[in-house]
C-alpha cells in the first residue's frame, strides 16, 4: 500500500528481477470495507511488510498481482509473471521506438495495470519514471517526459496546450471519441490508442494492430480472443474463474470485436449489450454515435430496466447547450437502427469514473436522473 513513488518503483523492479517478492499494489487510499475484501480474497502473506495472517504464497514466475473487481465487486488478483509483462513493455517500447533514456510519466495509479506498465517500461528504457500522485494538467505538461499514459478525460483536460511537448501520448482505458482524437492531434499530439486489460499485462493492440508476437481472433460468439507471450498466469486462488476465461491457448475477453484487414475495431462490451424489446444494442456502438452529436462534449450509454421493454436505451451526457431527447433521437436514427436510439436522457456535469478512468457504470446505470 505504497503511494506512487520511488519505493514502489524499486519494489516493482525487484520482483521483475526476482530480488524481491511478488507485488500486489494497492491505493493507500482503499477504504477500510473496500481493502478488507481485496485481503481476504486475495490472501498475501504480507501487508507493507508485516506478516498477514492466513498468507498464500504465489508461483515463482509472477511478479505483479493486480486486483480487479470485474463487473461483480469481488476482488480478483490476476496473476503477471515478470516474463509476461517484460515481453508486454518490450514490445510496447519497439512500436513507440522508444528509445533508452527517454522518460516516462506515471499519473496513473500504479495499482492499476496501465500506470504499473509506466514503471515497467521505465525499467527497460533504463530510467527513473517521473511519478505523480493524481492527475494534474499543469504539472503533466510541466513534467518534461518524453511519453505518458492517459485515459480519454485526462487528455481532454490538456487539449488548450501544446501537446507536441510529448513524444506519444498512450490512450486506453476506455473509448476514444473521434472528436477527442481529432483535436489532440491538431493541438499536436501524437496520440496512440491502445486496447488491452490486466489479464493482457495491459495495451496489447496499438491503433487496431496487436503488439509482436500477440494474435487475436473473433469467435462465432464475437467475443475477443487474445493470445501470446503478454497473457497473465491465472486468478489467483481461483482455478474456477481461470478455467472460464481460457478458450485453450486464447484468453477469452468480455468484449465484442470485428478483425478486418488485420485490425481490431472493439464494439464494447458482452455484458453491456442492451435487451430492448428483443432487440440486442451494443451500449459502446450507441455511446460512439451520441459522441458525435455538435452539441456533446461526452457521452455513455447504459441500459436500464423498463417494465414494457425490458431494458431502455439511456444516454448519458456532457453538454454546455444539451439537446432535447427528440433531437437526440433524431440524430441517433440517421447513423443506427431506430431500436437503438436512447429513449432516455441524462445530463452530467461530467461521466463519473472508476479509479481506473473508465466510466462508473454502476453510477451511470442507478444512481442519475433524467431529463424531460
Amino acid at each position: 500500500m505504497l503511494p506512487p513513488g520511488p519505493e514502489l518503483f524499486r519494489a516493482v523492479g525487484a520482483a521483475l528481477d526476482g530480488r524481491g517478492p511478488a507485488v500486489l499494489p494497492l491505493s493507500p487510499a482503499l477504504p477500510t470495507r473496500a481493502l478488507r475484501a481485496t485481503l481476504d480474497a486475495l490472501r498475501p502473506t504480507h501487508v507493507n511488510g508485516v506478516r498477514h495472517e492466513h498468507g498464500v504464497g504465489v508461483s515463482p514466475e509472477v511478479a505483479v498481482v493486480i486486483a480487479t473487481s470485474g463487473t461483480t465487486g469481488v476482488p480478483k488478483g490476476v496473476q503477471l509473471p515478470a516474463a509476461a509483462l517484460r515481453a508486454s513493455a518490450a514490445a510496447s517500447l519497439r512500436r513507440l521506438d522508444a528509445r533508452p533514456g527517454e522518460r516516462w510519466l506515471c499519473c496513473l495509479p500504479p495499482s492499476h495495470v496501465s500506470g504499473l506498465q509506466v514503471l515497467v517500461r521505465s525499467l527497460l528504457s533504463e530510467t527513473e519514471p517521473i511519478v505523480h500522485d493524481g492527475f494534474s494538467p499543469e504539472a503533466v505538461l510541466a513534467s518534461g517526459a518524453d511519453h505518458v499514459s492517459l485515459v480519454p478525460t485526462q487528455l481532454r483536460r490538456l487539449l488548450s496546450a501544446d501537446l507536441s511537448v510529448f513524444r506519444t501520448i498512450l490512450l486506453g482505458g476506455a473509448a476514444a471519441p473521434a472528436d477527442l482524437l481529432a483535436a489532440a492531434r491538431a493541438a499536436g499530439a501524437r496520440v496512440v490508442t491502445t486496447y488491452g486489460m490486466s489479464e493482457t499485462c495491459g495495451g496489447c493492440v496499438y491503433d487496431g494492430v496487436p503488439l509482436d508476437d500477440v494474435d487475436l481472433r473473433v469467435g462465432d460468439d464475437g467475443r475477443i480472443r487474445v493470445t501470446g507471450p503478454v497473457l497473465f498466469s491465472g486468478y489467483r486462488l481461483r482455478p474456477d474463474l481461470t478455467a472460464a476465461a481460457r478458450d485453450g491457448d486464447w484468453f477469452l475477453t468480455s468484449d465484442l470485436g470485428s478483425l478486418a484487414g488485420g485490425r481490431l475495431r472493439v464494439l464494447g462490451r458482452a455484458d453491456d449489450v442492451i435487451n430492448t424489446g428483443g432487440e440486442k444494442v451494443v451500449a459502446a456502438a450507441v455511446a460512439a454515435v451520441v459522441a458525435e452529436h455538435p452539441a456533446v462534449a461526452d457521452a455513455a450509454v447504459v441500459g436500464r430496466p423498463d417494465p414494457e421493454w425490458g431494458e431502455r436505451v439511456v444516454a448519458v451526457v456532457v453538454s454546455g447547450a444539451p439537446p432535447t431527447l427528440a433531437e437526440l433521437r433524431a440524430f441517433a436514427k440517421e447513423r443506427l437502427p431506430a431500436y437503438a436510439a436512447p429513449a432516455e436522457l441524462v445530463l452530467v456535469p461530467e461521466i463519473p469514473l472508476l479509479p481506473n478512468g473508465k466510466p462508473d457504470l454502476a453510477t451511470l446505470r442507478y444512481g442519475l436522473q433524467r431529463e424531460p
